[in-house]
């Protein structure tokens, strides 16, 4: 009793304000205790409502907060009230009495845009929005000149910066981000929108906001799926279960948590629960395209885009203008090597909405490209412009005829139809096609399956690459995509290609080198199931080069060890659904044994670099002269002296040295 009355006595003193942050740091169950007695009240302000409703919608108790925003909205000219009915009918399947609050909210601000527009111009700019207005004009006439009013409301902030993120447009969302942090600092909302913004292009601080976030919210959830996002990226996938289980115990029903589920249903050859848990995403609103294009999303990401067409179809069908999924159809056929299709689709798009960034990019690259020269064989289809092409565009098809012939072979594959080959003087075209955005730098080719782009040599004039070599690279990731169905882990595609490529020729690949044997001696060697995840996220272009090398030295070491064969079985394994750890334990030892002895089998390989030299590096000592009179055959002493040499011009004393 003394608990209850406790809690009346909350209800009845606390503020709206009070209650807001209580909802921003994710008390919703107190929220909702407060909020509801002070409706039961008669509470004149709305914004006891509205917050009930969110609350509400926040813990996944749809009914409840259907039946609190009917009533409140139907006799309110509240915006926020008209919004979030809407929102609650969708996940009563109540698509009547959706499609009514956004009429109703149309005859609203066709009488009183003025009036919105200076008292609540973040909501009006979301009505806006569902009713098709151009989002820049959104953007420019709404959110913006909120976040720059005298006392700007945070959802101005978070307005402005998710409109960017959905846009693709990460510099615009950065910025909202960090001035709503100036404004509300610590909050964790706008801190996960930053994380978001972040997390394409700045690991370390996509990292510093996600903990920021959880520490002031733990149960913000689009921060717990952004970090279940990142792990099934890496093949965490146990760890993005941890994840996804944190986020359904805040709201049991999250469409969006039951969607990433179903992703991990189906990466762990589960169709059955990957069924179970997309009708579970769909069961309060059976239309909602966003489940089948989270789920699209992220099999795309592993390459498997057949199936993740097949789920951009599906929210289509469900929604056919909705922008995220033709945007990402679009994607998805041209990197099946569908191009009317998809450069169709893409121009569809571009014509429904010219603010999205990745759409925008696809649509310019079009124009470009369409003045390509295209060379054929009875293998593959080259794309290259008629210069390049007239210089060397032969050479290109012979290299990759050779590539078939020899590794098709090898992996006893057989391609059932040409491959197409796109190569790019520009860097930023490349990361175009490939990713949909400029940057990327690091990258000088990508195969899709049966589609390859890369750089070509004139685009590379700081980061020289042989591209012969490249090109051998991502015809192999062909052969292996294609034997397995594109059902194979990041670092095994990676290591089997950059293996090939020094069988191929000596001077192709990444080999052994004074970095890396330094790496390799000091126990940094990543574990196995963890080598995927080297790729997503290095801490420099030195790690990545590492986790490239040592998944070459991988696959060596199963070929040696246990046969082209075994390689060969557990590709086979891969296509059939097997998970990787136990393809690789069922025809090798234990996956602890399989690791003792790959470490070994590395050691070795870094202490016989070079074995007559001396590779120990010098101490740290004030007369380093004096330590290098007295190691003379030390690598490092010799390139010392080496460089004293060649400062003072003095390339006679210098050649011996470096000899």
């Amino acid at each position: 009793m003394g608990s209850f009355l406790f809690l009346v006595s909350l209800a009845t003193a606390q503020t709206v304000e009070e209650t807001q942050k209580q909802f921003i740091h994710g008390d919703y169950d107190k929220v909702i205790a407060v909020t509801q007695k002070k409706v039961a009240q008669g509470a004149y302000q709305d914004d006891w409502r509205i917050l009930l409703i969110k609350s509400l919608l926040a813990t996944g108790r749809y009914k409840e907060a259907f039946d609190a925003a009917k009533p409140a909205a139907s006799d309110s000219y509240n915006l926020p009230l008209h919004l979030l009915a809407r929102e609650t009918a969708l996940y009563q399947n109540d698509d009547a009495a959706a499609q009514r609050q956004l009429a109703e909210m149309k005859i609203m601000i066709e009488r009183r845009f003025k009036q919105f527009q200076n008292d609540d111009a973040p909501s009006l700019g979301q009505a806006l929005l569902l009713l098709g207005l151009d989002p820049r004009l959104v953007l420019d006439n709404c959110f913006r000149p909120a976040e720059k009013m005298e006392s700007p409301p945070r959802e101005a902030f978070l307005n402005t910066g998710q409109l960017a993120l959905d846009k693709h447009d990460y510099a615009l969302a950065a910025d909202a981000f960090r001035a709503g942090l100036k404004k509300f600092p610590d909050d964790p909302d706008l801190e996960t929108g930053l994380a978001h913004a972040y997390e394409s292009g700045d690991p370390e601080e996509t990292a510093k906001n996600i903990e920021a976030a959880l520490a002031g919210n733990p149960r913000q959830i689009q921060c717990l799926l952004l970090l279940a996002n990142h792990m099934i990226d890496a093949e965490e996938y146990d760890k993005a279960d941890e994840q996804l289980a944190r986020a359904l115990k805040v709201n049991p029903n999250s469409p969006q948590a039951l969607a990433y589920r179903a992703v991990l249903a189906t990466l762990r050859n589960d169709p059955a629960g990957a069924k179970k848990d997309r009708e579970e995403a769909l069961q309060f609103w059976h239309t909602n395209p966003e489940v089948d294009c989270i789920i699209g999303q992220k099999l795309a990401r592993k390459y498997r885009f057949e199936e993740a067409a097949a789920a951009q179809k599906q929210a289509l069908e469900f929604d056919p203008a909705y922008l995220p999924s033709r945007r990402e159809l679009a994607e998805d056929y041209l990197r099946l090597g569908k191009d009317t299709e998809g450069w169709a689709l893409a121009q569809d798009a571009y014509a429904q909405d010219n603010y999205d960034v990745t759409v925008h990019n696809l649509v310019t690259l079009h124009d470009q490209m369409v003045k390509f020269e295209t060379l054929t064989n009875a293998d593959f289809i080259v794309h290259m412009t008629k210069h390049e092409a007239a210089l060397y565009g032969e050479r290109v098809l012979d290299l990759l005829s050779r590539a078939k012939a020899t590794l098709c072979r090898k992996y006893g594959v057989e391609l059932t139809k040409p491959t197409r080959v796109e190569i790019f003087p520009q860097q930023q075209d490349f990361a175009v096609r490939t990713f949909g955005m400029p940057g990327n730098p690091g990258y000088l080719g990508v195969c899709f399956g049966s589609v390859i782009t890369a750089n070509s040599p004139a685009s590379q004039a700081p980061n020289p690459a042989n591209w012969e070599d490249v090109l051998w690279h991502e015809f192999c990731h062909v052969v292996t995509l294609n034997e397995t169905r594109n059902r194979m882990p990041r670092w095994l595609s990676e290591g089997i290609s950059v293996y090939e490529e020094r069988e191929a020729n000596p001077a192709w690949g990444e080999r052994m080198n004074l970095a890396y044997r330094e790496m390799i001696l000091d126990g940094k060697l990543t574990p196995l199931g963890q080598l995927s995840g080297a790729f997503l996220s290095p801490k420099s272009s030195e790690a990545l080069l590492f986790a490239y090398y040592e998944s070459s030295l991988v696959v060596e070491f199963l070929a040696r060890e246990h046969g082209l064969p075994t390689l060969k079985a557990i590709l086979q394994d891969l296509r059939d659904g097997q998970e990787i750890n136990h393809a690789i334990t069922a025809h090798t030892v234990p996956l602890a044994e399989l690791e003792k002895k790959f470490a070994a089998f590395a050691r070795t390989q870094a202490e016989t670099l070079a074995p007559e030299a001396d590779l120990k590096k010098p101490p740290q000592v004030e007369d380093s002269d004096a330590w290098d009179l007295a190691h003379t055959n030390n690598y490092y002493a010799k390139m010392r002296l080496a460089h004293k040499f060649m400062e003072d011009k003095n390339w006679s004393a210098a050649k011996p040295v470096l000899a």
